[in-house]
Parts: C-alpha cells; sequence; structure tokens
C-alpha cells in the first residue's frame, strides 16, 4: 500500500513538474512572437514589461517546482532575505559608491554621445572629417568609461587593482608579440583616420571594391556597393585606395550629328539650351559646355558635352543630358545619324 501510494505520490509530482516547464517553454515562445511581430509598433518599455513578466513567471515556476519536491522553500526564501539584509547593512557604504561611479560612468558616456551625435550632421566641407571623428572618439570614450569604472569598482570593494593591471600588460604584451597582425590594423586605422585619407560616407575603391564608407573603426572599415553588399575590411589590407571623394565630378557626354549639318548653329543652341538645366537639376554646379568636335567618325560628326557635378553624381546627370541633347536637336530638325550601307546596283 504504501509502495503504491509512493508511486502515485512520484507520478503527480513528475506530471506537475513536466507540465510547468511545458508552460514556461510556451510562454517563452508566445512572448518572442509577440515581440518579433509588434516590436515595430509598441512601445519599449511594454517590451521590458513583458521580459520582466517572463523572468516573474520562470521565478514562480522555479520556486513551485521546488515544492512540489519536497524543498523547503519559504525557509529558503527567508534565509536568503536576512543574509541579503545583513550584506547590504555590512556594505552600504561599498554600495552606494559603486552605484555612484557606474551612475557617472553612464551618465559620462551619455552627455558625450548627445554632445557628439550632431556633430556632422550640418552640411559643411568638414561634414565627413566630423563625423568619423565623432564615431571613433565616442568608440574610445565607451571603452576608457567601461574599463576605469570596473577598476574603480573593484578598489572600492577591496580588491587590489594592482596585480591584476600588472597581469593585463604582460598578458598585453604576450599578445602583441603574437598580434602583429591585429596591431598593424589598429596603427593603420590611426593613419587612416588622421591623415584624412577617407570619411564616414565617401565613396572609395579599394582592391576592386568600389562603395560608400558606412564605418570606420580602429581595426576594420566597412564599405557598402550600390547593390547593398558590404565589404569589411582589415585597416592593415587597406594599401592602394582610390577616393572619388575629394573633389566634384565631371559628367561627360558624347554624340553625333550628320556631316550635312552646321557645326556653329548646333554648338550655339546647345550652348543656349543646355545651360537651362541648371536650375533644374541641383547636382549640376557649373553650366554644361560644348567642347567642340573630337572625332570625324565613318557616318557622323562626334561633338562632346561637359558639365561638373557633385561628388559621384555625374552618372546621374549623364542619363539626363543624353536626354536633353536627343529632345533639343529633335526640336532644331538637327539630324543624328545612324549607321547605312548604300548599295550601288549596276546596270
Amino acid at each position: 500500500m504504501n509502495i503504491m501510494l509512493s508511486t502515485m505520490t512520484t507520478g503527480w509530482q513528475v506530471a506537475t513538474t513536466v507540465l510547468i516547464v511545458i508552460g514556461i517553454l510556451g510562454a517563452m515562445i508566445l512572448e518572442k512572437r509577440f515581440v518579433d511581430r509588434a516590436k515595430d509598433n509598441i512601445s519599449s518599455w511594454i517590451i521590458l514589461a513583458s521580459y520582466l513578466l517572463l523572468f516573474f513567471l520562470f521565478v514562480l515556476a522555479v520556486l513551485g517546482v521546488l515544492s512540489i519536491w519536497g524543498f523547503d522553500t519559504a525557509t529558503f526564501l527567508n534565509q536568503s532575505i536576512t543574509d541579503l539584509i545583513l550584506v547590504l547593512k555590512d556594505n552600504v557604504n561599498k554600495l552606494v559608491s559603486s552605484g555612484f561611479v557606474l551612475f557617472l560612468a553612464i551618465a559620462i558616456y551619455k552627455i558625450s554621445k548627445l554632445a557628439l551625435r550632431k556633430v556632422g550632421t550640418k552640411p559643411s566641407p568638414m561634414q565627413r572629417r566630423k563625423k568619423t571623428i565623432a564615431k571613433v572618439t565616442k568608440s574610445i570614450i565607451k571603452y576608457a568609461l567601461g574599463i576605469l569604472g570596473i577598476t574603480v569598482v573593484l578598489s572600492i570593494w577591496d580588491v587590489n587593482v594592482t596585480p591584476i593591471l600588472a597581469g593585463v600588460g604582460a598578458i598585453g604584451l604576450i599578445i602583441g608579440l603574437g598580434a602583429q597582425k591585429f596591431i598593424n590594423d589598429l596603427i593603420s586605422g590611426f593613419f587612416i583616420i588622421f591623415e584624412h585619407h577617407f570619411d564616414v560616407g565617401d565613396k572609395i575603391e579599394v582592391k576592386g571594391f568600389k562603395g560608400d564608407v558606412i564605418d570606420i573603426g580602429l581595426k576594420t572599415t566597412k564599405i557598402r556597393n550600390w547593390r547593398g553588399e558590404v565589404k569589411i575590411l582589415s585597416n592593415g589590407d587597406i594599401t592602394d585606395i582610390t577616393n572619388f571623394s575629394m573633389s566634384e565630378s565631371i559628367a561627360v557626354v558624347e554624340f553625333g550629328i550628320a556631316y550635312k549639318e552646321d557645326i556653329a548653329r548646333t554648338t550655339q543652341i546647345l550652348n543656349q539650351e543646355l545651360p537651362k538645366l541648371r536650375t533644374t537639376v541641383e547636382e549640376i554646379i557649373e553650366d554644361p559646355q560644348v567642347l567642340g568636335v573630337i572625332d570625324l567618325a565613318n557616318s557622323s560628326v562626334n561633338m562632346r558635352v561637359i558639365a561638373k557635378t557633385l561628388n559621384e553624381k555625374h552618372y546621374a546627370v549623364e542619363r539626363i543630358l543624353r536626354q536633353r541633347i536627343k529632345e533639343i536637336l529633335d526640336e532644331n530638325k538637327i539630324e543624328i545619324p545612324f549607321p547605312q550601307v548604300v548599295v550601288h546596283g549596276v546596270k
């Protein structure tokens, strides 16, 4: 009889434990789906509340399972709370000091982050440069405050930080001897930033990959091309750079007219009409110019038009210029020839 009761009790305990575990797993799955679907439409405070609720349910489930299996939860909690109160009373000064240090470190980081957020946002000749320096400065401040804050907190709790610092220095020396590539990347990163090789937002080409610089760190640089592909390069590997953002770009358009057309008249008409584009196309910063004849081809007289544009905007401007040149030539009955074959019959 006792064996039967013991078996029934154990079965009830196992079944209840399994149900509690399944319930917690179900709550975790539902919470994850809720956050994934609604994270863009709800406040971050609601998401935080859902995390806290899930944590509270998890704690209750653990305590419930322990109680089911005969663990004296009440005594354990009372003893834990008593010990915690004693620890807090004995170390209240250290806790206050540690909290103040952490608060001060976080406050300094937040203030520096807010101060650096607006750096490089206003259009200016040094906008990209300022934005790059701001990103690097923010990264340095974050790591410096983290290391300093941890060191001060450890010293408050009577931990001798001198051996730790000495150990870190020794480990750093050992790592430095075996990680020359890493050190090389850091040094190259400093030179790239402070010698102004390129900035965040510049369009560069490195090892055949051309795109916009989206991030510069002390170790790596990230470049995104027009397809959205991001290439991450170690700064030590960036040895041959082409920076397309150092100066304005030039849009170049070549076209042909028939040999029978008047070149002087065509040039005059284009010089009158093309500068009007500057009022509607913001990327053009100087009036388009007709350079003249560049080639006497088989079936056409080829001419060239150029226009100075904003950096890397010449591709779009070239498309606009081609369309407008075609419209101007058609409006003025100027023939744009196409290859023709003349066959002479023999009688």
